[in-house]
């Protein structure tokens, strides 16, 4: 049934990787290419089932798609998951071996770090491809995106403020933050540094200790975060998480956060709308990793990274001013948004074919 999935999704390509010496189980899916290569990162998780890696790398791919148009950047959407544990499965040949599954897609596919990996997984993909992001610094790489994506997440944030409250004075509102990992510890360290009241949450009791101890943070528990009387509600963790469920108990009257997809689906989006929630759509938010990364195709520049950081703001405004004017929510606004500007742009290219303009500038190898 994958052929009529796709034909739905609006994929071009989806590769199935098996390399059973190195136990990889990897996919790889291309969403669209219009803008310019696929970009987008990997993902190590254990899934419960194959047909769940499939729902999860098409979801997730054809979010980047849309992520990649709305932040402005020349290239297209893609994603990839690995199959395991990454606390135990990972080794230097599952990684070698996805990263020559990689290289065998000629540039049609560019990776990075996501959701269970880090930049030394990163350091393996490296020796068997040059299309990679997020490699060390040391090669000419930008390094772990993590930063990037929450001092992004920081802009959308001021821009939801001032939409709602006409200030941007992340100090004076309360957070509620769901997630402490990589991102979410990052966002924090950002709101605190503010002097904003912090609620936090983690599966990972040890993370959310260490933002109690060293940030000031109030700890509340995985199911109480929803009832937290918060300004700001901040999923920064995995998707999903405004929900039927929740939606009832939050309270907050922003929904802005690191997390991606945080709608269970376009019927949250709607009701959040009808309710008065100001809701920051997720892919444009948490664009900043992907900013960061993408300047490695053209040789890395840290300056340029945060001046780029700043469009977030922009985007979101641009995306608010669609939503109220035309009476849509916003993550219609931000839909049609990256859709407009893929359209227009295919009028005068057709999909990434490989092998064409990709540079890499400043890369060194063997260090």
């Amino acid at each position: 049934m994958i052929f009529e999935t796709i034909a739905k999704t609006g994929h071009e390509e989806v590769v199935y990787c098996h390399n059973k010496d190195a136990g990889l189980k990897a996919i790889i899916a291309i969403h669209n290419t219009v803008l310019g290569p696929a970009l987008g990162g990997l993902r190590m998780w254990p899934y419960k089932t194959e047909q769940d890696a499939v729902n999860d790398v098409l979801r997730l791919s054809r979010g980047m798609t849309y992520k990649n148009a709305v932040a402005g950047l020349n290239l297209g959407g893609g994603k990839a998951v690995i199959i395991g544990d990454p606390s135990k499965d990972k080794s230097e040949a599952l990684f070698r071996a996805f990263g020559r599954f990689v290289n065998s897609l000629n540039g049609r596919y560019i990776t990075a770090e996501d959701v269970g990996i880090d930049v030394n997984d990163m350091e393996y993909v490296f020796r068997e491809t040059e299309y990679v992001t997020g490699v060390h610094q040391v090669h000419g790489g930008s390094g772990d995106p993590s930063p990037f994506t929450a001092y992004g997440t920081l802009q959308g944030l001021m821009a939801a403020l001032n939409f709602r409250h006409g200030n941007e004075d992340v100090g004076k509102y309360s957070y509620a933050v769901q997630g402490a990992g990589h991102v979410g510890s990052e966002f924090i360290k950002l709101l605190r540094e503010q002097g904003a009241k912090v609620f936090v949450t983690d599966i990972n009791k040890d993370a959310v200790q260490r933002c109690v101890d060293e940030l000031g943070c109030e700890a509340v528990g995985l199911d109480e975060i929803y009832d937290v009387d918060a300004d700001v509600y901040s999923p920064c963790a995995l998707g999903g998480t405004v929900n039927e469920q929740t939606i009832d108990r939050i309270k907050a009257k922003i929904i802005c956060g690191a997390a991606n997809n945080q709608l269970a689906n376009d019927a949250i989006g709607d009701e959040l709308t009808r309710r008065g929630v100001l809701y920051a759509p997720d892919y444009a938010v948490n664009a900043g990793g992907v900013m960061n990364v993408s300047l490695e195709i053209d040789g890395y520049n840290r300056e340029r990274a945060m001046r780029m950081m700043r469009t977030i703001y922009y985007n979101l405004g641009r995306i608010f001013e669609i939503s109220k004017s035309e009476n849509v929510a916003t993550y219609k606004a931000a839909d049609r948004l990256a859709e407009e500007r893929i359209e227009s742009i295919g009028k005068i290219k057709l999909p990434h074919m490989g092998n064409g303009g990709t540079r890499f500038a400043g890369r060194m190898r063997g260090q």
